[in-house]
């Protein structure tokens, strides 16, 4: 059974009640965020920014600084370079970040892939990233120390994350971005073995993503944290698998039920399918980013994902096409391509002519 946290931040061993309990509360780390309070499946919509423009959002998959990619920032080159205008040029700019970044630790027994790297990966990182996302199957590969680690070196970078944390309570905590008036929630989930990498009620860890307790963070995040907007990025699916399973569905469905205004995932090495429930995007993963490793062009092929936000949520989105060179690093298809859709369509459709 797993912990609870009340909100005097002790453990409990008490039979979960759906969608109200395991509450993750505790001290704030941010400034920005507030105490725990609510109700699950609220929505606040927000007024539009003061200035009438929209916020953009880029979104990528799998960045993973270790091998190949770790050895071109030792060369002191920037392996985001090639697709800089279009990060920087965003309000906010977020990416999974699979690996581990630390000097300690000791490789996880019997796991047959894990991935360390340097912290002088962090400083092309914090270029072009306002925050990443810990909750994965890697984050863990050198144990809770080297994870710990690896919050202390984020920290100190001025990275934002989420996803994870050094307890339960931080680890199901939003990241608070504020831009243009819009206070927009990012929650992070991992949904693929193994659950050891799961923060603990007193170690780190990522934030895992069971029905109940994510439902709960999504309306806390509205309530408590007085965000008007709410994304999830999650890690999930099966490898290498196109289409998204049932499992994904239901849960990404669940989600937009509890309050979410979109759901972005990654994990399978793939691009996959898209959808549009009650109005709300669906990108069930974004494939690779920054990875080395792969000899399938389905594997070295990822999207970036750029979505306009407005206080009554994902006005429009585009995915812009990654292709991963031998050393794992991205450039942008010359060829374009990509899928786009707008608030009002059912479904995305190819982008014309951009």
């Amino acid at each position: 059974m797993g912990l609870i946290i009340d909100p005097a931040g002790a453990a409990s061993s008490a039979p979960r009640t759906p969608g109200l309990d395991a509450q993750p509360l505790g001290s704030a780390v941010r400034t920005n965020d507030l105490s725990v309070t609510g109700v699950v499946g609220t929505r606040i919509e927000a007024a539009a920014p003061p200035d009438g423009s929209n916020v953009t959002l880029v979104l990528v998959g799998d960045i993973m600084l270790d091998e190949t990619p770790g050895a071109v920032i030792a060369r002191g080159q920037d392996p985001f370079a090639p697709f800089a205008a279009i990060l920087d040029g965003a309000d906010i700019r977020i990416g999974n970040l699979e690996c581990v970044v630390a000097t300690s630790g000791e490789a996880e027994p019997g796991k047959p892939y894990t991935f360390r790297a340097h912290p002088r990966t962090l400083e092309p990182l914090k270029r072009h990233f306002d925050a990443v996302t810990l909750a994965n199957n890697h984050s863990g590969d050198f144990g809770p120390g080297a994870f710990g680690e690896m919050l202390g070196l984020l920290d100190q970078a001025g990275i934002g994350r989420f996803g994870g944390g050094a307890d339960l309570a931080q680890a199901h905590r939003p990241l608070i971005v504020e831009r243009k008036g819009l206070r927009i929630a990012l929650l992070g989930y991992d949904g693929f073995l193994p659950r050891s990498f799961e923060a603990g009620y007193d170690w780190p860890g990522v934030a895992w993503g069971e029905d109940e307790q994510v439902a709960r963070d999504i309306a806390m995040a509205r309530t408590a944290h007085q965000a008007d907007l709410v994304i999830p990025v999650m890690h999930w699916g099966w490898e290498h698998e196109t289409i998204a399973n049932p499992r994904q569905r239901q849960l990404a469905r669940l989600m937009i039920d509890a309050g979410a205004d979109a759901v972005v995932g990654g994990h399978p090495h793939v691009i996959q399918d898209t959808e549009q429930y009650r109005g709300r995007p669906i990108i069930y993963s974004l494939g690779n980013f920054v990875f080395n490793g792969f000899s399938e062009a389905s594997n070295n092929t990822g999207w970036v994902l750029r979505m306009e936000l407005d206080g009554q949520g994902v006005r429009r989105w585009r995915t812009l096409v990654a292709r991963i060179d031998a050393e794992g690093i991205p450039h942008p298809d010359p060829a374009g391509g990509g899928d786009c859709w707008e608030r009002g369509q059912e479904a995305a459709a190819p982008c014309g002519g951009e």
